[in-house]
């Protein structure tokens, strides 16, 4: 029966219907997943008990008739004066008068609404009013739900109410010594209490339940992925140790002892005939590319084809000028491919890639794309992990049967949120920075400041440096906003930087025009870029030496750190200021940027501080979604519900037993093909 559409149930026409599945609930069981985002308290209270500037839930009957008043503004206006037995309040309510045609002055109401206290006592400004007696989002802790626009909350819950008598046909996943080891509530309690808990106890064990679940399967699934991936076969490299070596001789740096590691890490995974599957995850600067070369170079002296997939054409094209210096001297020809080739020069190369005259092909997603055909691929690296999902890594994997794959980030991650998001792959960290590097000096400024700030940007031009201002936005699809921007950005241009050239780079551009806007600033034909989004993570732009950051509050302080990374990257001493005007919240977030440049602290500050968020975005990378786990809140139990993965997989490492049934149909379904058992 949980397989049935909503729109058996009462009130749901098509209209509704459309509405609910625009959420993407179609049947009783999406109904029964859609989870409230939080509670509202609507417990009744005495009068009383509620002070000014509270919002409350009071039982009231009616003291004297509704009185109803007509503004010049053509608003009506309804005044209920009420007791609850004891005191009284005023009620107010602008139209909706159908609420004061129908009102039963014999009967008992539930009033929700804003409270607040004047000369002639308590008023209240209403929300909600129902009969006490067929109350149903009153007179309890109600479940908030996101809703979509001419969805109204009422509706959501009446649906679900209608659906609770199902969750008896959910099926209990988890064997009786898991649950019971680990303090679970059953399945069916936890969807009851989660939509309509009794007390905040039930609310919390639900929670706790389902947000275990939903964490349970993610790294489940991963450690399944990591676990069939290990069984697979790779090319066995051979001789990686005198081919890295001779490369790290021809290097103008030495290398740190971390980039040594890592590098060590790849040769014995791609000789040992296992497929490597390894994320090498290091800060802002700290040469992951290098590391990467080294890796393409042995795929190439092994007879093989490396591949390497960058998230945008303009530092895939940086990548390939790197590449092709460092290794054209090793007799391996590298080749570009991205979307904006012309006919010939894609006919081309495809030809020559299918032909095995290119050992090294560097592009974006122009690599997965069907018509593109490998000699022998070995190795594929994916360059900014997080902004490729599962699927793309596996459809480029896949073009060459079973090659190594290397994935990198610039994004620090704490270790233990690393195992559980990168769960299928092995984890190298680069945690050093190379000699010689200056740090970037970094200040937190208000209003005050601005005048100065603007004079520093002048002078660093004036002596050939660039300058990125970056600005925040809620949202890319905010048009006021981005029109702010757009004109702040004119502005800059006819009055600080009247003599200079400033470009600006937002989220409604094309890519083509984005990458266009790159290349002019990388050139050093524009002096000032404006950006309303993060600059892309790895472009390399040395001669920058200043980053401005607007309302840096609004910023995550991982995403500080990415756009401080932009600058530093020179022989110049580099500089990133942050204007902030936020309370001290925002102000000891600040301080955290200002003490160190260590990406891995300011990653573990960032969870401490950031609160609720989604990490990364789970479902871009192919995974189950967290519809209430929170990676960030979470961490407690993120490790149990890990333990809990290690309990089960070590009794029964297929998922064979009759007890893991429900789990193994759950997981297969779950990673949508990516997985087999």
């Amino acid at each position: 029966m949980i397989e049935k559409s909503i729109e058996t149930l009462k009130g749901i026409g098509e209209k509704n219907l459309k509405l609910f599945q625009h959420l993407g609930i179609s049947t009783i069981g999406d109904m029964l997943k859609f989870y409230p985002r939080f509670y509202s308290d609507r417990t009744v209270k005495p009068i009383k008990d509620i002070n000014g500037g509270q919002i409350g839930c009071i039982r009231i009957t009616a003291l004297a008739p509704i009185k109803t008043m007509r503004t010049k503004s053509r608003l009506t206006v309804h005044k209920l004066y009420a007791t609850d037995g004891n005191d009284t309040i005023t009620i107010t309510w602008f139209n909706q008068d159908w609420l004061a045609q129908n009102f039963d002055y014999n009967s008992w109401y539930n009033a929700y609404g804003d409270v607040s206290v004047s000369l002639y006592g308590k008023e209240m400004a209403l929300r909600v009013l129902e009969r006490s007696d067929k109350a149903t989002t009153t007179d309890a802790n109600v479940p908030v739900y996101s809703l979509t626009k001419n969805l109204s909350h009422n509706m959501v819950v009446k649906t679900i109410k209608q659906c609770i008598p199902y969750v008896s046909e959910i099926p209990e996943n988890l064997p009786p010594e898991i649950r019971e080891k680990y303090g679970l509530c059953g399945i069916g309690y936890a969807i009851t209490n989660i939509h309509f808990p009794k007390n905040a106890q039930s609310a919390f064990f639900a929670r706790n339940r389902l947000a275990f679940d939903e964490l349970f399967y993610l790294q489940l699934g991963l450690r399944l992925l990591n676990k069939a991936k290990n069984k697979l076969k790779g090319t066995a490299f051979i001789n990686g140790t005198e081919i890295a070596s001779e490369f790290i001789k021809t290097l103008p740096y030495k290398l740190t002892n971390a980039q040594f590691n890592t590098v060590t890490d790849i040769i014995n995974d791609t000789k040992s005939g296992k497929l490597m599957n390894r994320l090498v995850q290091g800060d802002v600067g700290c040469g992951k590319t290098v590391v990467a070369a080294i890796a393409l170079l042995i795929a190439a002296k092994n007879g093989g084809q490396g591949a390497m997939m960058a998230p945008t054409e303009i530092l895939a094209k940086q990548h390939y000028t790197y590449l092709k210096d460092v290794l054209t001297p090793f007799d391996v020809n590298v080749v570009l491919l991205t979307g904006s080739l012309k006919s010939k020069e894609k006919r081309e190369a495809l030809e020559s890639i299918k032909d095995g005259g290119y050992n090294v092909i560097v592009g974006t997603h122009a690599l997965i794309q069907k018509d593109v055909e490998f000699n022998n691929l070995s190795l594929v690296v994916t360059d900014e992990q997080h902004r490729f999902g599962v699927e793309q890594r596996s459809a480029l994997a896949g073009k060459g049967g079973t090659p190594h794959t290397l994935v990198m980030t610039a994004t620090p991650i704490p270790r233990t949120l690393a195992l559980v998001l990168y769960g299928d792959l092995d984890v190298s960290v680069i945690n050093e920075m190379p000699p010689g590097r200056k740090e970037v000096k970094t200040y937190s400024v208000d209003e005050n400041m601005r005048q100065r700030i603007n004079n520093f940007m002048i002078k660093n031009i004036n002596e050939g440096r660039q300058v990125y201002i970056v600005c925040p936005m809620v949202n890319e699809n905010e048009t006021t906003e981005l029109k702010a921007v757009t004109e702040f950005a004119k502005t800059l241009q006819n009055t600080v930087f009247s003599d200079y050239k400033v470009d600006i780079i937002h989220g409604k551009l094309k890519a083509a025009e984005k990458d266009e806007i790159m290349s002019r600033f990388v050139s050093g034909e524009t002096n000032v870029l404006v950006s309303t989004t993060v600059v892309e993570v790895g472009v390399n732009v040395p001669n920058a030496s200043v980053m401005v950051i607007e309302n840096a509050e609004r910023f995550g302080l991982s995403q500080l750190h990415q756009l401080r990374g932009r600058v530093g990257r020179g022989e110049w001493q580099s500089y990133c200021i942050m204007f902030c005007d936020g309370g001290e919240v925002a102000q000891n977030r600040m301080k955290v940027m200002t003490d160190t440049n260590d990406g891995f602290v300011i990653a573990e500050q960032d969870l401490k501080l950031r609160g609720p968020g989604e990490f990364f975005g789970t479902s871009q990378h192919g995974l189950p979604p967290l519809n209430i786990a929170n990676l960030y809140e979470d961490l407690d139990l993120v490790k149990i519900a890990g333990d809990a993965v290690t309990d089960i997989l070590n009794a029964d490492s297929n998922l064979s037993k009759p007890e893991n049934k429900i789990i193994r149909q759950d997981v297969i379904k779950m990673y949508k093909g990516n997985l087999t058992l």
